[in-house]
This record gives C-alpha cells, structure tokens and sequence, in this order.
C-alpha cells in the first residue's frame, strides 16, 4: 500500500460508563500512525466520540485514495456485520465513495491467527518460570444465553492452544454460562491456573467481576500485579484483557494488508 494515498480508521465499541474501553484502540492507532505506514490514522466508536458517522468525513484530503476500516473486536457479529457497515455506509469489503475514495472493510482483528500466539505470550508472560504440564489455561469470555460470537471465539482459540499441547489443560470459562468461571477450581486439577479474559479493553468485566468470580477479595487495576493469588489451594495468575497487548498493533495492520491482497487478488 502507498503510505501516501491509504488511511486507516479503526473502530471501537466504547462506552460511556468505562472511559478505559477506548483506551487500547486509542493506543494502538497511535502507534500505527507513528510507523508512518499510512497518512491518516484515526478512531471513531460506536458508544463513544468520535462516532462512526463523523467519521465518514475524516478523510477529505483528496490525496487520499483508500481508506481501510478495522474493527477492534475480538469477534464477528452484530456491530461488524450490521452496525459498522449501516454507521459508515459501506456495501461490502470494498465501497466506492462518490468522491472515487476506496473503502475496504476488514475482518475483526480477533479473527488473525495471531492473537493464538499472543494469548500463548501472555499467558508465560504473567505465569514465568512456572511448568506448563503443571498449569491449566483458561480464556475467559462474556458468555449468554443468546448468540455470543465472542464465546465460539473464545472456545476456538482454546482449541487451538490444546493442540499445541503446551499446557496441562486448556478451557473456555465464561461469566454468564456454563462452564462458569466462578467454577474455575472445578475445572481442572493442575496446582497452577492462569486466566486471560478474551476481551479487547479492561473494565469493571476485568477488574471487578471476573475477580470476584475467581474468588479475588481484591479488585482494581492493581491486581494484575499480584500475581499469584493463593486461591482454593491454587496458584491463580490473572492476566489482563487480551486486546489490551500492545502487539494487536500488529494484527491492525496486517489485517489491512490480507483484506488489501484480497480485493486485488487477480
């Protein structure tokens, strides 16, 4: 891509009750937007400003030929499927504007293959020195009784990780369905847990619900630097929101590159 002549937009789903949801997606296009790989790198939300259709003006300079649209958001679903392509007025993965300005929505970054390795990193990171045939991983997401896109996510990068066959169990837990999380001690034997929400931002999820379903009397942003919580006769090492690692820049720009070599192929 010409650095001159691309954009990026990378959207949120914010929130206007936790100023930390945006926090991360913030990051990320501020690092991206000093790798000077686009000419514009900008934000916009659903729940927050700016919104996503003030951001169907944000790339007027007429130097700029195509914009790629990014959701930050672990799975696919009603906000990447409905929502975004209605705000933004897109037609498809690629959306002509009557300027002659190329759109080219992209897949989610939670669908690049390499969030599996960052869940892995995150996951030794947190838990140093400590054997992995020893330890269980579990990924945590939201869960519901209705269709949750995030939960299959969750579960496939679970499958993903057993076969690697690092650990001594890995599992899906979930806040609001069976297997719950607030069960964690149930679901394996292994004196070592580490447990990553598989979620894009911290917020009251991952600082105080989740902890409070491990049994973590404290809560706060500071318990992820007491690692680790003697709970149940465990040690439980609890690590932050997945979207949270500053190497989903990466996935960001990547996924421009595979939606880009997809709308040129041939």
């Amino acid at each position: 891509m010409n650095p001159s002549s691309s954009a990026l937009l990378i959207i949120g789903h914010g929130s206007t009750v936790n100023p930390d949801s945006s926090v991360p997606t913030r990051r990320h296009a501020a690092e991206i937007q000093n790798r000077n790989l686009f000419a514009d790198v900008r934000c916009a939300f659903w729940k927050e400003e700016p919104s996503l259709r003030d951001a169907r003006f944000f790339f007027a300079d007429r130097t700029i030929r195509e914009v790629f649209v990014v959701p930050n958001f672990i799975s696919e679903g009603y906000f990447t499927q409905t929502v975004i392509p209605r705000e933004l007025e897109l037609k498809g993965p690629v959306t002509t504007r009557a300027n002659g300005q190329t759109w080219i929505y992209c897949e989610p970054v939670g669908n690049n293959p390499i969030v599996t390795k960052l869940l892995l990193t995150r996951a030794h990171e947190i838990a140093p020195g400590i054997e992995p045939t020893e330890t269980a991983l579990l990924i945590v997401a939201h869960g519901t009784e209705l269709n949750d896109n995030s939960a299959i996510a969750a579960k496939r990068e679970a499958e993903r990780i057993r076969a690697r066959g690092e650990f001594a169990s890995v599992g899906n837990a979930y806040m609001e369905e069976p297997p719950l999380i607030a069960n964690w001690d149930q679901l394996t034997n292994a004196p070592n847990v580490i447990v990553v929400p598989f979620f894009i931002a911290d917020g009251l999820h991952s600082y105080e619900d989740i902890p409070k379903l491990l049994g973590i009397e404290r809560t706060g942003p500071e318990i992820f630097r007491e690692n680790p919580h003697q709970i149940r006769g465990r040690s439980l090492y609890y690590a932050k929101a997945i979207g949270t690692d500053p190497r989903f820049a990466d996935i960001i720009v990547e996924q421009t590159l595979n939606a880009r070599n997809l709308t040129h192929a041939g």
